[in-house]
């Protein structure tokens, strides 16, 4: 059984693609997330929003999914819930895409 996810894609202010995700990301919903991503790029190498700030967990997959978008944009911006700064931080996420906390972003503690 899939674990939940919501997954909304979109283009920001900016005009650059988003795709905002609620839940856990892991290996029963994995092709969901990457799907999400790569219809969000639509096979352009533009910069491309991950919002991840509604999620608190996420498995090796999903951290796999993210550095092989990463390898593959011009930027690639993640807002992370603050309890995924170290673990991206840790897996080496943050020396090629932009990490930012949700919290630093609209102050809530979530």
């Amino acid at each position: 059984m899939a674990t939940p996810l919501t997954l909304n894609t979109a283009r920001g202010a900016d005009g650059a693609p988003r795709v905002v995700v609620e839940g856990e990301i892991d290996l029963s919903n994995i092709a969901e997330f990457t799907q999400a991503i790569s219809n969000a790029r639509d096979g352009g190498r533009e910069a491309i929003t991950v919002d991840l700030g509604a999620v608190r967990y996420i498995d090796s997959a999903g951290i796999n999914v993210l550095f092989n978008h990463a390898d593959e944009v011009d930027r690639l911006h993640l807002i992370v819930h603050p309890v995924l700064v170290r673990v991206l931080t840790i897996s080496g996420l943050t020396k090629i895409a932009i990490v930012e906390s949700a919290q630093a972003r609209d102050g809530s503690d979530n």
